[in-house]
């Protein structure tokens, strides 16, 4: 009896033991075997599955789904971080200082934070910022620009132009450029293109020339090992690019998509590109690679016909009080002269702007893009005229009649010789205030390049783009009507061959022939002999 007890004291502790270690939960799923067990059970009752055996790994896996999910359910997920985040984690480094000035900066920090400066005046503004940033002439006053144009009702807004100023201020640092400033925004359908103007460094491009040059060496040492014929049709000279420094390509331009991102250099423009981009209509997409679908097509890439309605923008609409440039006096080539032929006038006194309104006391002082794509008229026919000498040509061909150069209107003309265009002025004058002339600041919109302002403050101006970079089509855009198809060559027919008797008819009348004209040529040999005697 004794020993019946103990077992079934054994077996109850055995089993108070099992059931203690099933209802231990795991530490990866905070579960116990004796629940899991339970459920399973509970699952088996309510759904009386056939074969319950079989299949009893799969409910297993089921009920431990079930229970994970409640638990999961109670769970946020993390958020996703947003382009407006990642925008200003990448503008928050326009607002860093240099570490050697962090305690100096940070106490002008506590006294006067950069966000308190679009609250102030742009004198009080610009004058902190220039002993902040020790900007002399190296770092554009763009607070002051922003400034004046709100007075005249335009701009990017007063935010958008302090962090355009820093992005600018970060540009002329990296790239050590001599002078820079705020060009203007072009839109597009993705995203927009900051747009700053930079003075051309000589010898900047010098490296690419001489690769070119490279090529062209290669390219000609192949073609002179190549047995194969060589086409002998030759292309129209095409019109040379104008240098850089000179004519459309005297400013460089860099581009970026929002202040702090990383600025691009636009390439230079050829004459080529401007003379396509007259032709066609097309919005900015705000990616430089992509490409140009048009007619006619354009050659090259969204970069090229970026920098080449900048170039016609400026062209178009760069204008400034009369008197504030001057025309430069130099000795030297004529070319050198209508390149670079005015500069500041240090006695410019201003002009009130109550007189501001007449367009004759404004001009433009940017050279106008010629219809060759250029702005100074080059000679190709007597570039071709030294091409075939170069070759060897022996063949005498008749000259062709010189061309007459193009001219165009001449640096600081006035914008009342601008012409009209649909019945519409090229101009809009207005004034930011008609209480207060005396503070007032003068305005010039283009109705042919609509996004252009200018602005006139006493000795103060400025010029600024804000617009989708298209030219005013009037009411409606008409492509260029593709060439006509070309005709197909005239068919030709056989003629039939003669007979025996048309070939010995035509035979004797060609020996007539050679025996008059035997008889003619001895006759004339006779009359000079006695002319000698």
């Amino acid at each position: 009896m004794d020993a019946k007890q103990d077992e079934s004291a054994g077996k109850l502790q055995s089993a108070r033991s099992l059931k203690a270690l099933m209802m231990t939960n795991s530490p990866q799923s905070n579960t116990n075997l004796y629940d899991h067990l339970t459920l399973l059970l509970m699952k088996v009752m309510d759904e009386h599955p056939h074969d319950a055996v079989d299949v009893i790994e799969d409910i297993s896996h089921d009920v431990k789904l079930t229970f994970s999910e409640d638990k999961q359910n109670l769970l946020r997920d993390l958020p996703e971080t947003t382009a407006a985040e990642l925008l200003a984690e990448q503008q928050r480094l326009l607002f860093s200082r240099p570490e050697e000035d962090e305690q100096e900066e940070q106490l002008k920090a506590d006294v006067f934070p950069v966000f308190a400066v679009s609250l102030i005046p742009a004198t009080v503004a610009h004058k902190w910022m220039s002993n902040h940033y020790n900007m002399e002439t190296l770092h554009p006053n763009v607070r002051e620009v922003g400034f004046y144009l709100e007075q005249a009702g335009v701009g990017l807004g007063r935010e958008e132009m302090q962090r355009i100023f820093l992005a600018l201020k970060q540009l002329v640092e990296s790239q050590a450029l001599l002078g820079c400033r705020l060009w203007g925004k072009i839109l597009g359908t993705e995203s927009s293109y900051i747009v700053a103007e930079a003075q051309y460094i000589e010898g900047e491009e010098e490296k690419n020339s001489e690769e070119v040059a490279e090529e062209e060496e290669e390219r000609e040492a192949e073609n002179e090992m190549d047995p194969l014929p060589r086409s002998t049709y030759k292309l129209l000279p095409a019109v040379p690019k104008e240098a850089l420094g000179t004519g459309a390509n005297t400013f460089v331009y860099y581009v970026c998509k929002e202040p702090g991102h990383s600025w691009v250099k636009l390439p230079s423009v050829s004459p080529a590109q401007i003379t396509v981009a007259r032709l066609i209509y097309k919005f900015f997409t705000g990616r430089l690679d992509s490409p140009v679908v048009s007619y006619p097509p354009f050659p090259g890439n969204e970069a090229n016909y970026l920098r080449a309605q900048i170039a016609r923008i400026s062209a178009g609409t760069q204008v400034s009080p009369r008197g504030f440039f001057r025309a430069r006096e130099e000795e030297g080539d004529e070319d050198e002269v209508v390149q670079d032929s005015i500069e500041v006038n240090p006695d410019f006194e201003g002009i009130p702007v109550s007189e501001m309104a007449s367009f004759s006391n404004w001009v433009h002082h940017v050279q106008h893009i010629l219809q060759q794509g250029r702005c100074t008229w080059v000679n190709l026919a007597a570039k071709s005229g030294e091409d075939s000498n170069e070759e060897g040509e022996a063949e005498e061909k008749e000259e062709p009649d010189e061309p007459e150069p193009e001219v165009g209107p001449r640096l600081l003309d006035s914008l009342s010789k601008d012409s009209e265009m649909f019945n519409i002025p090229p101009w809009t004058f207005k004034v930011s205030s008609t209480l207060t002339f005396q503070h007032a600041v003068a305005v010039q919109r283009s109705n042919l390049w609509p996004g252009a302002y200018a602005y006139a403050c006493g000795k103060k101006f400025e010029n600024i783009y804000v617009g989708w970079g298209l030219k005013y089509a009037g009411e409606g855009y008409s492509p260029p009507v593709p060439p006509l198809p070309q005709t197909q060559y005239p068919q030709m027919t056989e003629a039939l061959d003669p007979s025996l008797e048309e070939e010995q008819v035509l035979e004797e009348a060609l020996e007539e022939q050679r025996a008059v004209q035997k008889q003619m040529e001895d006759l004339d040999d006779e009359d000079e002999e006695d002319d000698d005697d």
